[in-house]
């Protein structure tokens, strides 16, 4: 009786997968959110991001050392393979609102493709206050701290 060797078919190792696909990349969702916030504030007619209430954040910035916040106003989920984002944001006085809308949407979501890899599913954004012209005295006061 003889042993007939069966032909087995080379099994895939290290060398058969390219170097760049080898592990894992994960993208916390901090670092999407602050994409989306740059990319966002680079839109023409947005005064800043979050809600209307400027009061702590303003002041906080105001401080001297003291970095801003990008990722302020930026809400994401991130999965593997896809990201969703909620955006609020200050606009200034007699801007076409939905115009800016749109532009920010298109800005953010070319943004987080390219430099991420993800697909961006969706960009909810809520616009919460509007800056006007007389605000400008109000952010414009004295810092009390140096």
């Amino acid at each position: 009786m003889t042993d007939i060797a069966k032909p087995t078919t080379p099994k895939p190792g290290p060398e058969a997968t390219p170097p760049g696909e080898r592990g894992r990349t994960t993208i916390a969702v901090s670092v999407v959110e602050k994409i989306a916030g740059v990319a966002a504030r680079e839109v023409d007619g947005i005064y800043a991001l979050g809600s209307g209430a400027r009061g702590f954040g303003a002041v906080r910035e105001r401080v001297p050392g003291a970095r801003p916040n990008v990722g302020k106003g930026v809400k994401g989920e991130v999965g593997e393979k896809q990201a969703a984002l909620d955006i609020d944001l200050i606009v200034e006085y007699d801007v076409p609102i939905h115009k800016v809308a749109a532009s920010v949407r298109r800005h953010v979501i070319e943004a987080v493709e390219r430099t991420t890899g993800l697909e961006v599913v969706e960009v909810n954004i809520s616009v919460n206050d509007v800056h006007l012209p007389s605000d400008q005295d109000e952010d414009e006061t004295e810092s009390r701290v140096q």
